[in-house]
């Protein structure tokens, strides 16, 4: 049996992290997700400037957005996307196959050790964001993995904290 760990992308032998979808209507979806698979509860975020201090798309300081939902499924941690504005892997990925799965996370220690790695192994950075944690922490990733593995992976550095979401759905009983 190989050992993951001496492979070039290290990381995975972490195990996905997270499966992300992106979604049309993200209201709509995380309703129909709680109703029908009873998965909840959803935290919402936008992810845009100023929360992420830093962007890039493809090489190039960037500037887009889009809302988040977040659960978990069991152990599985669950993303929905809504595309708000400007170019990025997640209107590419409309634009290219309409709604549905579009990456695969991989929680990391050491950005920058998975981004070199990543590189190393011929796989390019493609999107990133960092800075949306309230100490100035966390970094996400993208990777240009779609040609090999059919999906995108996401290396994901969390912030060891996060804002209070700007909702939750069911709301909660107070």
């Amino acid at each position: 049996m190989t050992d993951i760990k001496n492979l070039p992308l290290p990381f995975l032998s972490n195990g996905v992290g997270q499966v992300a979808l992106v979604v049309k209507d993200l209201d709509e979806t995380v309703k129909r997700y709680y109703d029908v698979f009873g998965i909840g509860p959803w935290h919402f975020y936008t992810y845009e400037k100023p929360l992420v201090k830093k962007m890039s798309y493809n090489g190039q300081p960037a500037d887009y957005g889009m809302r988040i939902a977040l659960s978990y499924f069991g152990t599985s941690r669950v993303e929905l996307i809504e595309v708000k504005h400007g170019p990025s892997v997640y209107q590419d990925f409309v634009d290219k196959h309409g709604y549905g799965i579009q990456h695969l996370g991989f929680r990391v220690e050491d950005m920058q050790s998975a981004i070199r790695q990543a590189e190393e192994a011929g796989y390019r950075m493609i999107q990133d964001g960092s800075g949306f944690g309230p100490d100035g922490d966390g970094h996400y990733a993208y990777l240009d993995t779609e040609a090999d593995f059919g999906f995108v992976i996401e290396l994901i550095q969390a912030p060891k904290r996060r804002f209070p979401p700007e909702k939750v759905y069911p709301p909660e009983a107070k």
